[in-house]
């Protein structure tokens, strides 16, 4: 079974050579679509804007939270294409994380010169 740190490995891989070829620029959801479509022909099973909901006190609310892509249901990618991540872009994937039971996210800024300087992994602390 392929785990999280294989599955950010090969991700990553598919983001760079993604940022290569199109560099900084393109819309959030342009990214989205190229992604998705590279890694459905890597293979991955992988869920797209999946809802993610808040259970309070054994209710499940609908809160309207949306995951851009879940990866093999280990590892959540949030896509970003803005000028600056600011705090509350590392929080929503925190609370992605948190609220999902996942263990580890990659928060994406296509919008960078350099991706690497882009790129941020949080671990979910359970």
């Amino acid at each position: 079974m392929i785990q999280e740190n294989e599955i950010a490995r090969r991700v990553l891989d598919i983001c760079f050579a993604m940022h290569r070829t199109y560099g900084p620029g393109l819309f959030e959801h342009v990214y989205e679509e190229i992604l998705c479509y590279e890694l459905q022909v890597e293979g991955f099973h992988f869920r797209r804007q999946h809802a993610i909901p808040v259970v309070h006190k054994s209710i499940k609310l609908e809160a309207g939270f949306k995951a851009d892509v879940i990866v093999e249901d280990f590892v959540i990618l949030e896509l970003k294409s803005v000028e600056q991540l600011k705090d509350i872009h590392f929080k929503q994937l925190q609370t992605y994380l948190k609220l999902s039971g996942i263990k580890l996210g990659l928060l994406i800024n296509f919008n960078v010169s350099l991706l690497k300087n882009g790129i941020h992994r949080i671990a979910n602390n359970l």
